[in-house]
């Protein structure tokens, strides 16, 4: 099935005999150009219907282009620009494709880490190298002039490549470039034979416009005269075909020999080769609420078909969770480590965050070391029986909103705080239970990719809000406030009597105390002002000042190295490396540098409490009506974490993500419900599915591909590995971390907790489709990047529908972050009302066509 589907979306190659103009003053002439003459057409069109005088302006270039001054000046020449589609080699049909690969392994010939930069220079080397092999005796001259367009002519000034094989795939943005690779193609003479050479190069080159990431060259060199099966196009069909498959040339960039990638040459023509049976439908997907028919209420009554469905396709996938990279060819053991170890940083500085927020909210009846342990308990047993383990459970921020919340109610009617959260963590986990079974996340049909990135980026506006507030609350405390040099209360009083009374004796307004100076100042109300000496205030202004820098300085040390990877510093595999470690190293630095290196400036840090971890709560002290009343707000959290828990796996299995594995939706709600039964009995934080840790763990493990398109720069995920091991890892350290309490753990002060929220929310905005639309307000139209809704939408309507995505997110903060504790009770039921604004509200404002356009999953 995976195979078809891979057949499937094989990209299209085109051959191209000559390019179709000279590069433009200031570019290198040693490099491979091809202008995209489609899309400029595309995009005069699309231009054209905004602005009528378009196509007459470029008119106007085009007759400026063709002046006297050009045609007679140096260099000027006419351009022949043919193209010709070439099917794709099928190698179960065709037999010369399998003989082709054949006859190329026996001799072979084979560049790996070529650090050749110009193109001349790598067919040079690609030249000598098949002749020093003894693979056959040629000019290397005469080969090279005629694989360029200007023939080696002193005249012609037009250096580019004469034919060459590149992959392209049609999309709604237009014609789209493979530009990894390169097949170049050469008829020469004095051959008697084909010769084929494969360099892959050490690292990308750019080779000017649909060549900006060059990696590997093929060369196909023969004798003009040959059999119609034994040409250099039909040669090149088989190689070209074989390297448009994105996930064969990332295993072919991991070979680290040329045996080796020999192999994997082999291995991908025999998967190739084989013929596909056509695949039996099976209807298990439709437990996927993201797919399969419309939404019937008769669905909700199919009790336990959902949970069935999941457990029935993701059981036998379960040994490969724990497989996958560990053994055979394609081992990322240094991918899990550092992951596990960027995970267990991300997971536990908002345990210790979240765990202190709740610390002061229960006055101490939930704090940080509860909080850990519970994560790593909840984490491990979520990381072994989930159905979607790239998943991070995690307790929230709108779940430490809601634990302050029953604080206030139970201190308002004189309740229990253990046993009366127990009661509605108890009802939640029964919902949540009941929601499992009787296939409730079915409703996810109606959540849009708009509306799931409306709650993404509301989350992400709550971790720079959480720190904001910590920040200013530091500033409100030592910034304005004064604070006493001494804690100890008798003896602050007793210097304070002291003074008062000399104040009252002392007629000046000046007097000395303890060798330092008092003043006093009268009002016309009859009172006196006295401030008090050095001796008993001590300036505290140091303190606020380090906190922002420190906050600051890991939010840009730690988004700085997560953006080393589109670096050019350093090489591929360490730039992967401390881009994975980022958030670590970070939070390691600014920790030592706010603890040693100003020692003696006291920074803010979390408390830790000496009690007991689990305590089971009282039930007793709850009457029959007071567990009747929890039912509410169960239900309510239920509905936090219905949301919450659905959307982040929506947004973790988008198919920009190419997970294989599936999803399992409704075992995972119901999982879900069963840790906070475990939580609630225990007197531990609850916990669901947290944004956007899955998402970044998704992208942690991904094999990424990069190519440039006007200017931009892209990253396609290749590949993901979909493990157990780095979750698993990361919560059995977030276990071990709690005996690290309080010393070294409390070495991390507050900022560098606030800073860590930053840099997560600032992580999170990639991919955000809304983010990118509403970056657009900002720029000048011919920047724009060719994303599908900007070619297909009216620009108009796609600002319409950012606005109208603004409004909502701005009505969501507002109740989501508003000081009054009861109203953000309703906030699960606000984000609940979202659905039908989509579905029914915008609609009436924007069509159909282009709601369904800017909903779409690919970008």
């Amino acid at each position: 099935m995976k195979s078809k589907k891979k057949a499937e979306e094989m990209s299209e190659v085109t051959v191209n005999h000559f390019a179709e103009e000279a590069p433009p003053a200031g570019r290198s002439k040693n490099g491979y150009v091809f202008q995209e003459m489609e899309l400029r057409d595309e995009e005069q069109e699309d231009y054209g219907q905004n602005s009528p005088d378009t196509n007459k302006d470029h008119i106007y270039d085009n007759e400026s282009h063709l002046s006297a001054s050009d045609t007679e000046g140096p260099g000027f020449g006419l351009l022949n620009t043919t193209r010709k589609y070439v099917k794709p080699m099928n190698f179960q049909e065709e037999v010369r494709g399998r003989r082709d690969l054949d006859s190329f392994l026996a001799q072979a010939s084979i560049l790996l880490d070529e650090k050749a930069a110009t193109l001349d220079e790598v067919l040079r080397r690609m030249l000598a190298h098949l002749v020093a092999q003894g693979h056959g005796s040629c000019n290397v001259e005469d080969v090279i002039n005629s694989l360029f367009t200007d023939a080696g002519g002193k005249e012609i000034n037009v250096h580019l490549l004469s034919e060459t094989i590149q992959g392209v795939t049609s999309t709604s943005t237009g014609i789209h470039y493979q530009q990894s690779w390169l097949c170049i193609l050469a008829n020469v003479r004095t051959l008697q034979r084909r010769h084929v050479c494969i360099a892959r190069l050490e690292r990308p080159q750019n080779w000017g416009v649909n060549c900006c990431e060059a990696r590997y060259v093929i060369l196909i060199i023969a004798p003009p005269k040959t059999k119609s099966t034994k040409t250099t196009i039909e040669l090149g069909r088989t190689f070209a075909t074989m390297f448009s498959d994105i996930s064969f040339r990332q295993k072919l960039l991991e070979a680290k020999t040329e045996e080796e990638f020999k192999q994997e040459l082999v291995f991908h023509r025999q998967q190739l080769s084989v013929v596909k049976e056509k695949p039996v439908e099976e209807k298990v997907d439709d437990s996927d609420p993201r797919k399969g028919k419309p939404l019937q209420c008769k669905d909700f009554f199919k009790a336990g078909k959902g949970v069935y469905d999941d457990l029935r396709r993701r059981l036998p996938l379960y040994p490969s969770d724990f497989t996958d990279g560990i053994i055979g060819r394609d081992r990322c053991l240094l991918k899990y480590t550092t992951t596990a170890i960027f995970l267990y940083i991300a997971i536990l500085l908002p345990a210790i965050a979240f765990g202190s927020l709740n610390d002061e909210s229960t006055r101490g009846e939930i704090d940080v070391q509860k909080t850990i342990v519970g994560q790593s308990i909840g984490g491990v047993i979520y990381a072994l029986f989930a159905g979607s383990p790239l998943v991070i459970p995690l307790t929230t921020a709108p779940l430490a909103i809601f634990i302050s919340v029953i604080r206030g109610i139970c201190d308002d009617y004189d309740l229990d705080f253990d046993a009366f959260y127990a009661c509605i963590g108890l009802w939640n986990s029964l919902f949540l239970i009941l929601g499992g079974v009787f296939n409730v996340s079915l409703l996810m049909k109606l959540f849009k990719r708009s509306t799931e990135e409306i709650i993404a980026l509301f989350i992400s506006i709550a971790f720079v809000g959480d720190a904001v507030k910590g920040t200013i609350k530091i500033f409100q405390h030592f910034y304005h406030g004064s604070t006493l040099a001494t804690t100890n209360s008798t003896v602050v009083l007793e210097q304070i009597n002291e003074i008062l009374e000399q104040a009252n004796n002392q007629t000046p307004k000046t007097f000395s105390y303890h060798n330092d100076t008092v003043i006093t100042s009268e009002h016309t109300e009859g009172h006196t002002s006295v401030f008090l000496p050095e001796s008993l205030v001590i300036c505290t202004r140091e303190r606020p000042i380090l906190c922002l820098l420190l906050m600051l300085g890991t939010l840009w040390l730690g988004y700085t190295l997560y953006l080393i990877k589109r670096s050019p510093y350093l090489n591929g595999k360490i730039r992967e490396v401390v881009s994975d470690c980022a958030l670590p190293i970070s939070v390691v630095i600014f920790s030592f540098i706010g603890s040693y290196l100003f020692i003696d400036i006291q920074l803010p840090v979390f408390n830790v409490h000496n009690g007991p971890v689990f305590r089971y709560p009282p039930f007793e002290k709850l009457s029959g009506l007071n567990a009747l009343s929890a039912v509410g707000l169960g239900f309510l959290l239920a509905l936090l974490i219905f949301i919450d828990q659905n959307i982040v796996i929506s947004l973790t299995h988008v198919p920009e993500h190419k997970l294989l594995k599936g999803t399992a939706f409704h075992w995972d709600l119901m999982l879900t419900g069963f840790i906070n039964i475990l939580m609630s009995c225990l007197g531990l934080p609850w916990m669901h599915a947290a944004f956007p840790h899955s998402s970044l763990h998704a992208r942690q493990l991904a094999k990424v591909e990069q190519h440039v398109e006007n200017g931009h720069l892209y990253t396609t995920i290749v590949s993901v590995k979909e493990t157990r091991l780095t979750s698993l890892a990361a919560n059995i350290l977030m276990g071990l971390s709690a005996f690290m309490l309080p010393i070294p753990l409390q070495w991390i002060p507050k900022p560098v907790l606030y800073g860590l929220f930053l840099y997560i929310a600032a992580t999170s905005l990639d991919g955000n489709q809304m983010v990118d639309r509403m970056t657009l307000l900002l720029k000048e139209q011919t920047s724009y990047p060719p994303t599908h809704y900007i070619r297909r939408v009216p620009q108009r309507k796609v600002h319409y529908f950012t606005g109208l995505q603004m409004i909502q997110l701005i009505i969501l903060c507002a109740f989501g972050m508003y000081p009054l504790p009861y109203m953000k009770m309703v906030f699960p039921l606000l984000m609940i009302l979202l659905v039908p604004v989509r579905t029914s509200l915008l609609p009436r404002v924007i069509e159909a066509k282009y709601l369904d356009i800017l909903d779409a999953q690919y970008m």
